[in-house]
């Protein structure tokens, strides 16, 4: 039985571009994402989301709507983890720090087709693809 994950994460988009994160992944790689992270005990997925965001990335947000829930598999340690992540769609109200440079090796605001070309993940296409729909810049 794989164990299950639950995140929350935030697709913050100011003028056309979307705010992007890099990590180190399961791996090794670098790659680049949007930021996201576990609920802690207690919190609701738009608390984390907002949180995550911040903690990650600098930016206190605002959420605007819900964008999609993604969910997929991956192996961690040789077990494998069943992971659920609840999308919102943000806009950044306020710099109020800076990256968690433990977790965060950078941070950039990218347009929309370029973050399309920068992420690896399935997910992170959906989500983009996800906000493309909604029609809403």
């Amino acid at each position: 039985m794989p164990k299950q994950e639950v995140s929350a994460g935030g697709l913050v988009v100011r003028g056309g571009k979307v705010l992007m994160v890099q990590v180190e992944d399961l791996q090794g790689e670098i790659v680049w994402t949007f930021p996201k992270g576990l609920l802690e005990p207690g919190e609701d997925s738009r608390r984390a989301a907002l949180r995550e965001v911040e903690e990650e990335t600098g930016w206190s947000c605002r959420i605007q709507a819900p964008l999609l829930t993604a969910r997929y598999r991956f192996q961690r340690n040789g077990r494998s983890v069943s992971k659920r992540v609840r999308w919102y769609r943000m806009q950044p109200v306020k710099k109020v720090g800076s990256r968690d440079a433990a977790e965060i090796r950078a941070v950039r605001w990218s347009a929309l087709a370029a973050a399309a070309r920068a992420v690896r993940y399935p997910s992170d296409l959906a989500l983009l693809e996800a906000f493309r729909k909604k029609g809403v810049r």
